[in-house]
């Protein structure tokens, strides 16, 4: 693998990430994304998905999330893109998009799908039923200062695949997974002001961009048969 067009050589990996920019919290992805050290640009179009290291799926509404990606022809190749590795993090509605398996949606509901969980849309309740929460979320924050989370309209993972761990729950259900690649939330940490979870995404996609990075020195390594002592 070599670097990816926007990194010199030996620079430190900057990720490009993206957010999907047809619908809900697109600039306050942005903004958080940006104060975590990324390089954050909005992705409506196909081509804008070709040189991203990585995606953000905002909150909204799932149904019209997907029918926009039709009309802007970006739903087929962003698929391609999940299926192929790139890492992702979807916050609420990018919860659903994200999951594989959708329960109480539409009869037309779609994902992009990618993360092996069963996810309940609106699983907390409607709009009036909108709450905060304070959560410790493994690996992100500690006992002394927990995440205080929003919830609108909020679904819940009801179940997950082996694969995939838990970071964080509420109401006795879990609402903050991932996978080496992939992140999902049930609430919008870009609407709080607290830049921790999106600082986690960011450092997640840099550790991929840095494996990337080394694989060539370690594929030659290997060519060249054992290295010499002293070498």
């Amino acid at each position: 693998m070599t670097a990816p067009a926007h990194l010199a050589p030996g620079e430190p990996p900057t990720p490009r990430i993206g957010v999907l920019a047809l619908q809900g919290d697109v600039r306050e992805h942005l903004a958080a994304l940006s104060r975590c050290g990324a390089d954050a640009v909005p992705v409506r179009r196909p081509g804008e998905l070709v040189d991203l290291d990585a995606i953000v799926l905002p909150g909204g509404e799932s149904t019209t999330i997907d029918k926009l990606s039709v009309i802007f022809e970006v739903r087929e190749p962003l698929i391609a893109r999940l299926r192929a590795g790139m890492p992702a993090y979807g916050s609420c509605a990018g919860m659903i998009m994200l999951a594989d398996r959708v329960l109480d949606g539409r009869p037309d509901q779609r994902s992009f799908g990618g993360l092996d969980v069963t996810v309940r849309r609106n699983a907390f309740g409607r709009q009036v039923d909108s709450f905060e929460d304070d959560l410790q979320l493994d690996g992100i924050t500690g006992p002394a200062a927990p995440f205080h989370a929003i919830f609108i309209r909020a679904p819940w993972v009801e179940a997950a695949g082996p694969g995939v761990r838990v970071l964080g729950t509420a109401a006795g259900h879990p609402v903050a997974v991932e996978t080496d690649t992939l992140l999902a939330t049930s609430f919008h940490p870009e609407v709080g002001g607290d830049d921790r979870v999106h600082a986690y995404f960011v450092a997640k996609v840099r550790a991929t961009l840095l494996a990337g990075l080394r694989a060539p020195a370690e594929d030659a390594d290997r060519a060249d048969g054992p290295v010499p002592a002293g070498r």
